[in-house]
């Protein structure tokens, strides 16, 4: 099950209703934590979402990352 189909569903989403500024420490972070297999967020988002879909949102924040300003 994926909650959004792309990377602009996904900023928007984050950005807009959700309030969060991808900054690049903040999006360096959230890899950080979702290539950790033993940190318990990452274990709940991987038996929720999968690991197909935390793969492609590690590869929205590694994008968001680069774009970011600060």
């Amino acid at each position: 099950m994926n909650l959004f189909n792309s990377f602009e569903q996904w900023r928007a989403a984050i950005t807009g209703p959700c309030g969060i500024t991808l900054t690049q420490d903040y999006c360096e972070g959230r890899v950080r934590a979702l290539n950790n297999p033993a940190e318990p967020s990452t274990k709940a988002f991987v038996e929720a979402y999968g690991e197909t879909y935390r793969a492609l949102v590690v590869s929205w924040f590694d994008q968001a990352a680069r774009h970011a300003n600060g």
